[in-house]
């Protein structure tokens, strides 16, 4: 045998380099993302890549079940870190090696590894939890939709602490396998595409794939009887809409609108460009609630919603996010108008192309029917605040400013910017201030101060601004523009921003 010589030099630097890294270079993650609305959500020192989950439901005692595997990065040095999520953890692992945690405020769960994690590491956390969601409340409100047959996770700006563990902000997106079981003749649906289904011992289990980045707000679970309908669109896309069996009198009108879904992101496509996910569809169970949320993939629809007849604009305002607020996602939640303003705007073009009133002639009445000193005009679209992220100003005032950039620099630019501006920041997130400059660039005008007309100033936008605009270009006289055929039902989704929240 020969033994190799190691002289003292070479043997303290390889002792150097054996050395790990301090305890002081290790620190716990921040228990918050940094944004100023909603400090609580998500988590800083690591980015995840991919949520596999794996769940077991019972709709008569609405006992969740479910072990969650997160695929992450690290952003840092950490000695800790933190999971949001609201149900009772039971175990959880980091790399393989059992870890301790425990359970802080509202929904945060602290995990502390068997060794501190190193920066840019590849690292799995599996977390096995259980509970009841619908006893679970927040602040004071809940996501859970208790149904006769089962339960339903969807709300803004959040819903996944009441089923998973997650870093509960759009800023850190990640790709989602959800596999739910569930009693025999009950269904669990999911964003994306059904992989397959089968059948063991009394339970049925579903597994979805949702293979592009995805906001946490945005997965969803709904676990019913629902009728189902299946087709694929003229490119393949397979298309899924899902009705609970008891919506009563709203049946019809649910689907009549819903299953207009494929011409709706056809349609879309030629204002928006190539769909951007992997699925269509939509989904309506029983519940009480009166608001549509963009679900990925699979809008949610309350039977409300319909209660007045089929009503297609919804349709296309939760379609119009798959782009604008689903692929491209808020930076922070003060940048909502990059969501809203878009998917309300979008209802004006759909009434445009059915010759129920031009966008024009929208944006003409919704300025007349608020004076000067109506409130409306007080809230900001671009920082509206979180007590007004969801109020109707953030929605109309958001579309005028559209209908203002349109009127500024010409339909085929206006158009331009519509198509560019989700391929360019496509699966990312952007703020106000990026459409801005990208608006800018493409139509080489500067366009600040028109934004900050029309998205920041708490006042009505005077009658030169607003003729500059071309916006109520009559409300110098004494007639009011007059009613255009498609506001009635683009009013009629306007609480769609009512998000419910049970205070």
């Amino acid at each position: 045998m020969h033994r190799r010589l190691i002289v003292p030099s070479a043997l303290a630097a390889s002792l150097l380099l054996a050395i790990p890294a301090s305890a002081a270079d290790y620190a716990p993650g921040a228990p918050g993302i940094g944004d100023p609305y909603y400090p609580a959500s998500g988590n800083g020192g690591y980015d995840v890549s991919h949520y596999d989950l794996r769940l077991k439901y019972q709709p008569k005692t609405d006992l969740l079940e479910g072990t969650a595997t997160i695929l992450a990065t690290t952003t840092q040095n950490l000695s800790r870190f933190n999971l949001d999520l609201g149900l009772k953890v039971s175990e959880v692992r980091v790399n393989g090696k059992k870890a301790r945690f425990t359970a802080t405020g509202d929904h945060e769960l602290e995990i502390t590894p068997a060794t501190p994690l190193e920066k840019n590491r590849s690292i799995s956390v599996v977390v096995r939890y259980a509970g009841k969601p619908s006893q679970l409340k927040i602040g004071g409100w809940t996501a859970w939709h208790r149904t006769p047959d089962g339960g339903v996770a969807a709300q803004e700006p959040d819903s996944a602490v009441w089923w998973f563990p997650s870093n509960d902000h759009p800023l850190d997106k990640a790709t989602y396998d959800v596999s739910v079981s569930v009693p025999d003749g009950t269904q669990a649906i999911s964003n994306g595409v059904l992989q397959s289904q089968s059948s063991r011992l009394g339970w049925t289990r579903f597994n979805w794939r949702s293979d592009k980045p995805q906001a946490s707000y945005l997965a969803t679970l709904a676990v019913g009887k629902f009728d189902i309908t299946t087709d694929k669109t003229d490119k393949g896309l397979p298309v899924l809409n899902a009705y609970s069996k008891d919506l009563g009198a709203n049946t019809g009108a649910a689907r009549a609108s819903i299953e207009r879904t494929a011409e709706v992101a056809e349609w879309l496509e030629e204002v928006f460009g190539p769909y951007p996910f992997n699925a269509l569809g939509g989904y309506v169970p029983n519940v009480t609630s009166g608001y549509a949320l963009e679900t990925q993939t699979r809008p949610f629809y309350s039977p409300r919603q319909f209660a007045n007849g089929a009503n297609v604009s919804v349709v296309v305002h939760e379609l119009a996010h798959q782009w604008y607020g689903d692929s491209v996602s808020v930076d922070g939640w003060k940048d909502i108008w990059v969501n809203e303003g878009f998917a309300r705007y979008s209802q004006w073009l759909w009434s445009e192309k059915e010759g129920e009133g031009t966008a024009r002639e929208l944006a003409d009445y919704v300025y007349a029917q608020h004076p000067a000193d109506d409130p409306f005009w007080t809230v900001k679209p671009g920082d509206p605040g979180p007590d007004k992220q969801f109020d109707l100003a953030v929605y109309d005032r958001g579309a005028l400013a559209l209908q203002a950039l349109r009127n500024e620099i010409g339909d085929e630019d206006f158009f331009t910017v519509l198509k560019g501006w989700p391929t360019a920041y496509a699966y990312g997130n952007a703020e106000v201030g990026d459409f801005v400059r990208y608006a800018e660039r493409v139509s080489g005008k500067p366009l600040a101060g028109l934004f900050d007309t029309w998205l920041y100033q708490p006042t009505r936008p005077a009658a030169p601004a607003a003729a500059a605009s071309r916006i109520a270009r009559s409300s110098a006289a004494t007639a009011k523009p007059v009613q255009p055929k498609s506001w009635q039902k683009i009013a009629a989704t306007n609480t769609i921003h009512d998000h419910g929240h049970d205070h």
